[in-house]
């Protein structure tokens, strides 16, 4: 219920009509300090349903609610905005929390005016003090500023009316090295937070004309002159009854520095991938495509980078067998890697290359690359396959050589040679005692005469014994015999004491 005011007149009854529906609250303060009437409005922003609850005078007010200032200062004394009221002051949005009697906490944010209803004589009848309940807008604007203080992304608050920076967070601060005392209240004009920018004008355009500033690249310069490059943006916002900009930044500097290091490396491994002694090749792991070659691969090859570049491997005939090439990119497809992967090459002009390739899966600029060595052994097989020859031809007769000559013979032919037994319990008595002769440097007609044996039984023997042993020449059966302790006696190897 709220007390009436008195009814003089029938405009006064008209004007207690309207301030009751009012969503703003009015109390009515007569000059001797009585509260007089208040509206319900004005009732429900302090909690109470009657005027007795709000109090029947100023002082009973002041005993029942604290005021206090937004910086926590208590409103005491002349400062009370009844009393200022009353003193004849008209007030302006003042802005104070609320705090009943009994609790510590603000349950309210009122923004108060006040003005004086004169009688006929110009005498003050009512002193009016008009309530805002502002509690919902100081609350989202206390989590605009604890979410604005806390967000780690760089932001800074220009008031449009002067161009000043009215708020500033920890991110700006840190990015920049400026404090709080160095930017709040200065202008765009001294911090030039769109120095440098791609379309400066537009923004400024823009920001005069309180609108949304797309992105883009700028540079901040901190207090020591040192230039720091950003993504800025700006966005119209609110604070209280002020249009403002809110900008926010990204640095790039980081990103900077990453692609200065990547540009960096790229140009190493461009450098080093064309120096390269060894033919190298890079292609696109998807599709095998060739994207680039080396100086060392055109020499080898006889192709020039304009003849394999955007063309596959097939397309230009580079491998000599399809079978092994396809194994090849089936081994780098399933693990990633390949090495020391023995095949032939074909150059441009038809010559075969003897080559070990060795490759390898590279992210090159964003894409999935092969990055592929090819080391031509040619010369050396070519080497190998004549010390064989020699040895074989040498080896025809092995009679005179000694035991010791025999395996260092069989070891250049095959260092990686075993010393096991096996396969020799395979073999016939009658095929160990040809085996023996062959290892004396017998032919087989010397060998049919020793044994007194047809000539084809011999071969025939011969044949066998190179099918057990997997040897397909005179010389390579008497270098296994050798390896595996076989003597030309046909006696088997020794056996170790297994009681021992």
């Amino acid at each position: 219920m709220t007390t009436l005011i008195p009814q003089r007149t029938a405009e006064q009854r008209h004007l207690r009509e309207i301030i009751a529906g009012l969503t703003e609250g009015v109390i009515l303060v007569s000059p001797d300090r009585s509260i007089v009437w208040a509206n319900d409005a004005a009732l429900a922003m302090h909690g109470v349903e009657r005027i007795e609850d709000l109090g029947s005078t100023v002082d009973d007010y002041q005993r029942r609610f604290e005021l206090r200032y937004r910086n926590n200062h208590k409103v005491t004394g002349e400062d009370h905005p009844m009393n200022r009221t009353l003193s004849g002051e008209t007030l302006a949005d003042v802005v104070v929390e609320v705090i009943p009697k009994g609790m510590v906490e603000p349950q309210w944010i009122h923004r108060i005016r006040s003005l004086i209803l004169s009688d006929a004589s110009d005498q003050p009848e009512f002193l009016v003090l008009v309530l805002h309940d502002a509690t919902e807008r100081f609350e989202a604007e206390e989590r605009f500023e604890t979410t604005f203080r806390a967000n780690p992304a760089p932001a800074i608050i220009t008031r449009i009316s002067d161009l000043r920076y009215v708020k500033v967070n920890t991110g700006f601060l840190e990015m920049t090295g400026y404090t709080r005392e160095d930017v709040i209240g200065r202008s765009v004009y001294e911090i030039d937070i769109l120095d440098r920018a791609e379309k400066k004008e537009q923004a400024i355009e823009r920001l005069n004309e309180w609108r949304t500033i797309p992105q883009m690249e700028a540079v901040l310069k901190g207090p020591d002159g040192a230039a720091k490059p950003v993504v800025v943006a700006g966005q119209p916002i609110e604070i209280g009854d002020e249009r403002c900009m809110l900008f926010t930044f990204m640095d790039l500097e980081p990103r900077k520095k990453a692609e200065d290091a990547l540009r960096q490396s790229e140009e190493r491994f461009s450098k080093a991938f064309r120096l390269a002694p060894v033919p190298t090749m890079i292609s696109a792991l998807d599709s095998f495509q060739i994207l680039d070659v080396n100086d060392a691969f055109v020499a080898a090859t006889g192709y020039t980078a304009e003849q394999v570049v955007a063309r596959t491997a097939p397309e230009i005939g580079l491998w000599a067998s399809a079978d092994l090439r396809a194994k090849f990119e089936h081994e780098l497809r399933q693990t990633g890697t390949v090495r020391s992967f023995e095949s032939q090459l074909c150059t441009r002009e038809g010559a075969t290359l003897d080559c070990i390739v060795s490759a390898d899966t590279v992210t090159i600029q964003g894409r999935a690359c092969i990055l592929s060595a090819m080391q031509d052994i040619t010369a050396r097989k070519r080497s190998e396959t004549e010390l064989i020859e020699a040895i074989e031809a040498v080896m025809q007769d092995t009679s005179w050589f000694s035991r010791t000559v025999i395996d260092k013979l069989a070891n250049l032919r095959n260092p990686n040679r075993s010393h096991t037994s096996s396969h020799i319990a395979d073999l016939t008595a009658r095929e160990r005692d040809v085996l023996a002769l062959i290892c004396k440097g017998l032919a087989d007609k010397e060998i049919a005469g020793r044994l007194d044996l047809s000539n084809s039984t011999v071969r025939n023997c011969v044949s066998s014994i190179y099918r057990k042993i997997d040897v397909k020449r005179r010389s390579a059966a008497v270098i296994w015999a050798h390896e595996h302790g076989f003597t030309a006696d046909g006696a088997l190897p020794e056996q170790p004491d297994r009681r021992s």
